[in-house]
């Protein structure tokens, strides 16, 4: 029987096991081969819709599915990889934070654990702060929004996901101060310009405050330290501070200056293991740049990474990995968005509805993505609230930039 163990339950793993489970399913119903999930989480996060679940546009459970209805062939196991041995092929986890060490062995592993916000970086953050991509993060802020509505917001990082999220909270009533460690905000539309600056007036329109040049430097109960020595009064910082690569010990050979797995044009890291998402470095097949940490990629490279093995297991060589990209988009409110697609930029309406259907169609569940659909229904029909015009005050002096 040949084993191919999945670690982490994001979009890598996802599109990895559909494609395999597509192209080699009479194995795996004869048993012939084994689809082994290890994962934190035992529910896929689609972060496409962010924005619209803490906008309170639509319910938190269209956004989560059990990875056991997504990959019903699977074994799912709900751990943590703790050791990869690549010269044995095997792999130790924990079941529980507090368990016991098991080992499994593997054919083939597929590392999919993805990126996290560096909280621990920045003193009281990992105490009193919000991120994204842990297990229930999303939910945790969306709880703690309810409970304080009105109340003053931070979010720090001015990237695609932080102006997202600011825009998303203080269309949910709450005033916010955006605060970036850069001169420009999202500077992955940076050979978008035009786009960058419908970003910065749309978050004027929602009542945004940004503040660039400066970065949050402690967080406390009660405010968020900046690095120009401002205290902003806050209840509630939220982190979109870049990303780090989850680290599981036994790959740091192939280990970019950045924590990045390196992979050959094949995607795999070393003969029996694969890598793509935001832990891994895959280069751009036309340019060789690494590729962008998104969601669009980790898809793309988990279909190549599904048939390479589909592949394998017919005895064939892995091919290259050809995928050149597609586009990027952004929500800034119900029927608000700038989008790209094959770098034709689009604005408003149109650029909301093209990235609506992107996300739709990418979505793991068909109920849910109908489900969407209908909150966002029900949204646009109901009476719409005013966004906040009056971000965090600062408790000492504060520079404003524009957006």
């Amino acid at each position: 029987m040949t084993r191919v163990v999945l670690l982490g339950g994001g979009y890598v793993t996802l599109h990895t096991y559909a494609t395999l489970a597509r192209r080699a399913g009479r194995r795996l119903r004869r048993g012939d081969l084994e689809i082994v999930v290890i994962s934190a989480d035992t529910a896929h996060r689609f972060h496409g819709f962010t924005g619209e679940l803490l906008a309170g546009m639509i319910d938190r459970d269209r956004v989560a599915t059990p990875l056991a209805e997504a990959m019903p062939l699977a074994r799912i196991i709900e751990g943590r990889a703790v050791r990869i041995d690549a010269a044995g092929r095997s792999l130790s986890y924990r079941r529980h934070d507090d368990g016991d060490v098991e080992t499994l062995t593997y054919d083939h592993l597929v590392v999919g654990t993805g990126a996290r916000e560096p909280v621990a970086e920045v003193p009281g953050l990992a105490e009193h702060g919000y991120a994204l991509r842990g297990p229930d993060e999303i939910a945790d802020l969306a709880d703690h929004l309810a409970t304080v509505p009105g109340s003053p917001v931070v979010v720090a990082g001015g990237g695609i996901a932080g102006a997202e999220l600011a825009a998303a909270i203080a269309d949910r009533g709450h005033p916010v101060t955006l605060v970036h460690s850069r001169a420009h905000l999202v500077g992955e539309w940076s050979d978008q310009p035009r786009l960058a600056a419908r970003a910065a007036r749309e978050l004027e329109r929602l009542g945004v405050r940004v503040v660039t040049g400066v970065r949050l430097t402690e967080v406390t109960p009660t405010a968020a330290q900046l690095s120009d020595g401002t205290s902003l009064a806050t209840a509630t910082v939220v982190a979109t501070t870049g990303q780090r690569p989850v680290r599981i010990p036994g790959l740091d050979p192939w280990r970019d200056e950045r924590g990045r797995l390196r992979t050959q044009p094949t995607l795999a890291v070393r003969y029996g293991v694969w890598a793509a998402g935001d832990g891994a470095r895959v280069e751009h097949p036309v340019t060789g740049e690494p590729v962008p940490a998104n969601a669009l990629w980790a898809m793309k490279g988990g279909d190549h990474i599904g048939r390479a093995i589909a592949g394998r297991l017919r005895g064939r060589t892995a091919g290259r990995f050809t995928y050149r990209g597609l586009g990027r988009a952004a929500s800034f409110g119900f029927g608000h968005g700038i989008s790209e697609l094959y770098g034709v930029p689009f604005t408003g309406t149109l650029a909301w509805i093209l990235r609506l259907g992107f996300f739709l169609r990418f979505m793991p569940s068909r109920s849910r993505a109908a489900g969407v659909v209908a909150d966002l229904s029900r949204f646009a029909l109901a009476p719409r609230r005013r966004a906040a015009s009056n971000a965090p005050q600062p408790v000492t002096g504060l520079t404003t930039s524009p957006a």
